[in-house]
C-alpha cells in the first residue's frame, strides 16, 4: 500500500538579535548565614552578577572580571560526537522529567568547552524569552542541520520532545560510528601509499648515492636494472624539488575544485564508489546512512516526501543522493517507495524487500532501522577484515620496494665477485 504523506508545516523564520557578550566574574560574599562564601558566575555585566548573588541570598562582598590566562591551549571547537554527546544528555534529562530550561542551563554550566557552553547559553537566551526551541536552534546551522531542527520541531508538535531527542541521539551516535569506520576504511590504503613513497624517495635520495660513488671505481658496466635505480635517483636529486612543487600544487587545485566544484565532488564520488574494497564498504555505509535517517524522520512523524529528501541529503555520496531524489519523484507521484526503489536498480534485492513489508505493515520505520543495523554490522565486519588486510599488504608492498632497492645495489658487488672468482 502506499505511504501518505502530509504537507509541510511552513518553518517559522525568526530574526537573530543581538547577544551580550557573557563573562566570568569572580565574587565573594556572605551567604544567608552570616558565612563567608566565593565562587565563579558568568554574566555579561558586574551589576547582572550582583543581582544574581542577591537573588540567591548572598550579599557580594567583591566581584571582578575573571583574568584571561597569559597562554592559552586554544579554545577547542564544537565536534561532530559532541553534538552527539550533548544530544544524548539532552534527551536522558528529559526522559528523566527534568524541565526544557533546567536542562539547557544545566548542561550550558557544566560543558568543558568554552564554545559549547557559549553555543547552549544562545539558545537558552531565545527559550528563555518564549521562542520554541526548533527556532532557537535554527539560526545555528553549523551544529544543528535541517534534518536535525525538523525532527525537534516534530517533538514540540507531537509533545513527545523526549522521544525525539532520544532518537536523533541515537542516530547521531550512529551516524558518527559509522562515518568513523569508513573513514578508517579510506585511510589505511592511503597509508600504505604514502608509507611506501615516503621509504622508496628517502632511499633514492640518501641511501642509493653512497652506492653510486662505490661503483664510480669499479671500471665494469653495471647491470641495467642498477643503472635504472641509479638513473631515478639522479633525476630526484637535481629535480625533487620541482617534483614537490608540482604535487603540491596538484593537491592545492584538487582539494580547491573538490571544495567550490559540485561536478568535480559528484565525479569522485562516482569513482571512489568503483575502488575495490574500499568501493564495496562506500555502499553499504550510503545505504546503511539511508535506511538510518529515513527510519529516524518517519518515527518522528516527518512525512515521508521530506524525509527522502533528508536521506538524500545524509546519505553522503552523490550516487545515493541522485538516485534517492529519484525515487522522492516517484513517491510524489503516487508510487510505492519500494517499487521506486527498484527502478534506479542501485538498491540490493534485500532491503527493498524489508521496504516492502514495512510499507505493506506500516511499519516502515522499524524495517527500516533493522535495514541500517545489518549494513551497519556489515561495514563495522568489512572494515575490521580490511585492517586485518592492510598490515601484510603494507610489509609486503615496503618490503618489495627496499627489496628490490637492495638488489638493485648489490648486482654490481656480485658481478664483481663473480669476476675475482
Amino acid at each position: 500500500m502506499a505511504i501518505t504523506t502530509a504537507k509541510r508545516k511552513p518553518k517559522v523564520k525568526k530574526t537573530t538579535k543581538h547577544q551580550p557578550k557573557v563573562f566570568t566574574y569572580q565574587w565573594k560574599g556572605v551567604n544567608r548565614d552570616g558565612q563567608r562564601t566565593s565562587g565563579e558566575l558568568k554574566g555579561s555585566s558586574i551589576a547582572e552578577v550582583r543581582s544574581v548573588l542577591k537573588a540567591q541570598g548572598v550579599t557580594p562582598k567583591g566581584v571582578r572580571k575573571k583574568s584571561e590566562p597569559l597562554f592559552k591551549l586554544g579554545n577547542p571547537k564544537i565536534t561532530a560526537m559532541d553534538m552527539a554527546m550533548i544530544t544524548r544528555q539532552i534527551a536522558t534529562m528529559l526522559a528523566a522529567g527534568v524541565p526544557l530550561v533546567t536542562t539547557i542551563e544545566l548542561l550550558a554550566r557544566g560543558h568543558e568547552k568554552v564554545k559549547m557552553r557559549e553555543l547552549l547559553g544562545l539558545i537558552l537566551s531565545d527559550v528563555q524569552s518564549g521562542i520554541p526551541l526548533s527556532d532557537a536552534l535554527r539560526p545555528h546551522r553549523r551544529y544543528f542541520d535541517d534534518l536535525y531542527v525538523d525532527l525537534v520541531a516534530a517533538g514540540e508538535h507531537s509533545g513527545s520532545l523526549d522521544v525525539v531527542f532520544d532518537r536523533v541521539a541515537t542516530y547521531r551516535e550512529k551516524s558518527e560510528a559509522l562515518k568513523s569506520k569508513i573513514k578508517k576504511a579510506m585511510y589505511y590504503p592511503a597509508a600504505v601509499v604514502i608509507v611506501a613513497i615516503a621509504v622508496t624517495s628517502l632511499l633514492l635520495l640518501f641511501v642509493v648515492p653512497q652506492f653510486e660513488e662505490i661503483f664510480k671505481g669499479f671500471g665494469a658496466e653495471l647491470p641495467a636494472f642498477t643503472q635504472f635505480v641509479l638513473g631515478i635517483s639522479r633525476a630526484l636529486q637535481s629535480s625533487w624539488y620541482i617534483i614537490a612543487f608540482f604535487i603540491t600544487i596538484i593537491i592545492f587545485l584538487f582539494i580547491r575544485a573538490h571544495r567550490n566544484s559540485q561536478l568535480v565532488r559528484d565525479k569522485v564520488d562516482r569513482f571512489i564508489l568503483k575502488i575495490p574494497i574500499v568501493g564495496d564498504i562506500l555502499h553499504k555505509g550510503a545505504m546503511a546512512r539511508f535506511a538510518r535517517t529515513l527510519a529516524t524522520t518517519f518515527a518522528a512523524g516527518v512525512p515521508l516526501i521530506d524525509g527522502l529528501e533528508s536521506a538524500a541529503g545524509a546519505s553522503g555520496n552523490a550516487v545515493y543522493r541522485d538516485a534517492i531524489l529519484k525515487i522522492r519523484q516517484e513517491v510524489m507521484s503516487g508510487m510505492q517507495m519500494n517499487v521506486a526503489m527498484r527502478t534506479t536498480g542501485l538498491f540490493p534485492d534485500m532491503l527493498i524487500q524489508m521496504v516492502m513489508i514495512g510499507e505493506e505493515s506500516g511499519s516502515l520505520d522499524n524495517m527500516l532501522n533493522k535495514v541500517a543495523n545489518i549494513y551497519e554490522m556489515q561495514v563495522d565486519d568489512a572494515v575490521d577484515a580490511l585492517s586485518s588486510l592492510i598490515e601484510p599488504i603494507m610489509m609486503v608492498v615496503i618490503g618489495t620496494v627496499v627489496g628490490g632497492l637492495i638488489v638493485a645495489m648489490y648486482l654490481p658487488i656480485f658481478q664483481m665477485g663473480k669476476i675475482v672468482g
